[in-house]
């Protein structure tokens, strides 16, 4: 017994050796100045939008609370993977031990999860304001945003802790190459000599129940958003509907398209396409959205950019109390 579990342990290597973009190793440094600037951008945008949201009196409504969250996990997302594969890009520090490599596996996907839930929490806002305008602030209570944050938080840290012993349990004797800038689930379990069938289905349950359950709430929530806008009598009803959706709509964009284009291309694509594109947009799927949704948030809505100018401007009325 003792030597079968010494045999287990040893199965498991003390580190992986992450080999950043395979393929670019030689232009990688060029690589790694559009990921360090968007994630400057990313850092800053996101802890702007925390700060407003925090000190913005007319920025205490379920929309911003319901934005607040999506910037806290965008932040987490992205630092979860941006700083390690900058290291590798400049310095050539892609060592990374087993446990850790375990903990950036499940901070990734658990965030990524958490994205999603956010977005479709912020389509079902959407939904009520448009369609219940004068419900609007009785359903959206302080006490129910909290509630459902911490139900859309917990669905994904139940469904992705599995992730962790499901790695864990897997023997590893194909090296420790990982030809990744991080951690991913499969990039790793595919080291493994044992059988990934079990984390492979897995790993697509796990999209079904968190992605394909917030794409078809955001369908039906803005299928009905649609219907409600049409039905307006005045034009400008309907502009002015379909302009507090637009920031939303734009979030949605940016953070799937780069997830369906790895979901599908690895799938259907993975001998007609590099794994250099598979490993530059799994980066940009983490990358993308913490970007552009503080830029488009400030740009595409009018409070935070009426809060953007009057700070730019070195207004000395920090605080709005207007609505």
């Amino acid at each position: 017994m003792i030597m079968l579990m010494l045999n287990k342990t040893d199965l498991h290597p003390a580190s992986f050796i992450l080999n950043g973009i395979p393929g670019l190793e030689d232009i990688q440094i060029w690589i790694s100045f559009p990921f360090c600037s968007m994630y400057v951008v990313a850092m800053v945008g996101n802890c702007g939008l925390l700060y407003l949201i925090r000190y913005e009196d007319s920025l205490h409504k379920p929309m911003y609370y319901f934005l607040a969250m999506l910037s806290l996990t965008d932040l987490v997302m992205c630092s979860s993977t941006i700083p390690k594969a900058l290291c590798i890009f400049w310095f050539h520090l892609k060592k990374i031990s087993f446990d850790e490599c375990l903990v950036q596996m499940f901070f990734i996907h658990t965030f990524t999860g958490l994205e999603s839930g956010v977005l479709m929490l912020m389509a079902l806002d959407r939904f009520i304001a448009i369609c219940y305008p004068l419900r609007y602030s009785t359903i959206l209570t302080n006490p129910v945003i909290a509630k459902v944050g911490l139900v859309t938080f917990l669905r994904g840290v139940l469904l992705i802790i599995p992730f962790t012993f499901l790695t864990k349990r897997l023997p590893y004797c194909r090296g420790n190459i990982i030809y990744h800038t991080y951690c991913d689930h499969m990039s790793v379990a595919k080291l493994s000599c044992g059988n990934v069938k079990i984390n492979a289905i897995y790993g697509l349950m796990v999209a079904l129940l968190i992605g394909g359950f917030d794409i078809l709430c955001i369908t039906i929530s803005y299928t009905m958003i649609l219907r409600a806008v049409v039905s307006l009598s005045s034009t400008d009803a309907q502009q002015k509907a379909f302009s507090t959706c637009t920031a939303h709509i734009c979030a949605i964009v940016f953070s799937y398209s780069p997830a369906f284009f790895s979901f599908f291309s690895h799938r259907f694509g993975g001998h007609t396409i590099p794994p250099s594109c598979h490993i530059i947009m799994a980066n940009i799927y983490v990358l993308l959205p913490p970007t552009m949704n503080p830029v488009v948030y400030g740009v595409k809505t009018k409070q935070i950019r009426d809060c953007i100018i009057r700070i730019l401007s070195g207004s000395k009325d920090i605080k709005s109390h207007s609505i």
